[in-house]
């Protein structure tokens, strides 16, 4: 029996561009396009009317090949992290959101037709575009269908599928068949549109709002007072922000700006999601994002493969640890530079044999940060600051393991804190070459008898949340100071590493 014929848009056959802004509006033009046809048609199944058969529109794709490894001379490649492959071949990447990602984009092809003196092929793939990722931001279509209809979305479109969206290419272990193109990006478009839809689901914001510049914590008390720095932000026309967003995209827009017609749609959820998220805009997705991804590396896991799609220019985690070391006080600063993997959630995608380094970049700036503000330098900034390794664990209550394995351990690793997050937001860093760090609070001694108590924790919490913060949200800007060419590092590179940043 013959499947029924597939329903299809009007083709848009491929083209050749040698200048980056043409190629990227055919990009938008064929999503554009091939989205209208999936929109149209989900009307029709939702008003009850038959449809010709399948319904399908796929990405768009970008490919260009190059037959030799000459590169154009007038460019030193060996200095760059991204912008350029390895060697000769076709390479090919789908694409999706060129709205969302229309700066990225330009700058990704504009770097290929500076670096290799080739054309980009702008085309229609033949990888569907799941339904569900064609629905608009506030559509919550599938609620509004009978179980009967819902059940056939399956026979009438294409869903999501998840053999389309592994992380062979990230982790380095994807090999194309023969004849298949070699990828250009880290994240096939479903890939990346799985995770931008994860993203509104986790932290109750549209990926719109997502920074550049991006902090992790573990506790609720972080978020609170850089809600109230975000505030303060908006009272100031000069603080360099324009909006500050919050969960279910509420918008607070800078003194003295207008509201955009979209800000009204913004509204505060009746409860907080699993991860919030919240985000200190400033033009160009310049901006900071702080995220609660709350306690554990699964979570940690979980936050960090999302946001990945949306290549951040750095990522820090700033919470609180366990000081490991006698000479230790509560309220003490530790900067990691090397990392002990005891999470396990990222076993099966990083080998534990591979070593997660410290990149100097960041390393230099929150130091900097650290000294700027709390005004200690030379031996004042390492009394208060300790440069040291990092152990991440997936059991939060290690202390009572028998015969003190873990403590054996982590002493013969030479840590000098404890957490359950830094390890894996590090590591998930190397793996989608983001670039990371690590500035940890000791907030109790478990192996010199001080334990977390109610009354410590508000003590401390009162004395260093907002200066801990203050020193990330610093690090951050210095970071943006230096400019992307500093910052993004070829200690992430592979042998043959994709093109795209």
């Amino acid at each position: 029996m013959c499947e029924p014929m597939s329903h299809l848009p009007p083709f848009i056959a491929p083209s050749r561009y040698t200048n980056a802004a043409d190629a990227l509006k055919q990009v938008q033009r064929i999503y554009e396009h091939n989205l209208k046809h999936l929109r149209e048609a989900m009307r029709r199944f939702m008003a009850g009317e038959p449809l010709p058969g399948h319904v399908r529109a796929c990405y768009p794709f970008v490919r260009f090949q190059i037959r030799t490894t000459l590169r154009n001379k007038s460019i030193d490649t060996a200095h760059l992290s991204y912008g350029f492959v390895s060697g000769p071949g076709r390479f090919e990447t789908t694409l999706t959101r060129p709205d969302l990602f229309a700066g990225y984009y330009l700058e990704q092809f504009s770097l290929l037709l500076q670096n290799h003196d080739c054309e980009l092929e702008i085309g229609t793939s033949t990888q569907p575009i799941p339904v569900h990722f064609s629905f608009a931001e506030h559509d919550h279509i599938e609620g509004s269908l009978s179980p009967e209809r819902r059940a056939l979305m399956r026979d009438v479109f294409d869903l999501p599928d998840l053999t389309a969206m592994d992380d062979g290419i990230a982790n380095g272990t994807y090999e194309p068949k023969p004849g298949d193109p070699l990828p250009l990006s880290l994240f096939t478009a479903p890939r990346v549109d799985y995770s931008l839809h994860r993203l509104r689901h986790y932290t109750g914001t549209a990926p719109e709002h997502f920074q550049n510049y991006v902090l992790f914590t573990n506790y609720q008390f972080y978020i609170d007072e850089f809600v109230r720095l975000g505030h303060e932000a908006m009272a100031q026309p000069d603080s360099g922000y324009s909006a500050f967003v919050e969960p279910g995209n509420v918008i607070t827009r800078r003194v003295g700006s207008e509201a955009l017609p979209g800000d009204a749609l913004g509204v505060a959820p009746p409860r907080l999601p699993q991860m919030p998220a919240y985000h200190l805009v400033r033009e160009g997705h310049a901006g900071i994002t702080m995220v609660n991804i709350g306690v554990g590396p699964a979570n940690a896991k979980t936050m960090t493969d999302h946001v990945a799609v949306l290549r951040p220019h750095a990522w820090i985690m700033l919470g609180h640890c366990a000081g490991l070391r006698t000479t230790q006080q509560l309220g003490d600063y530790v900067l990691a530079h090397g990392y002990v993997r005891e999470d396990h959630v990222l076993d099966e995608d990083l080998p534990l044999w591979v070593p997660i380094p410290a990149l100097a970049e960041v390393q230099q700036a929150l130091e900097t940060a650290v000294s700027d503000v709390t005004q200690a330098v030379g031996a004042e900034l390492k009394r208060v600051m300790r440069t040291g390794t990092v152990a991440s664990t997936d059991n939060r209550n290690w202390e009572l393991l028998p015969d003190n394995k873990p403590q054996r351990r982590f002493s013969q690793s030479r840590a000098v804190a404890l957490d359950m997050e830094s390890a894996t937001i590090a590591a998930n860093g190397f793996r989608f070459r983001v670039p990371y760090g690590t500035l940890l609070c000791v907030s109790d001694k478990p192996l010199h008898g001080e334990i977390k108590l109610p009354g410590m924790a508000n003590h401390f919490y009162r004395e260093r949340v907002d200066q801990h913060l203050r020193i990330g949200i610093r690090a951050l800007e210095l970071l943006r100071e230096q400019g992307l060419g500093q910052l993004h590092s070829r200690k992430l590179r592979s042998f043959a590493e994709v093109a795209f940043q």
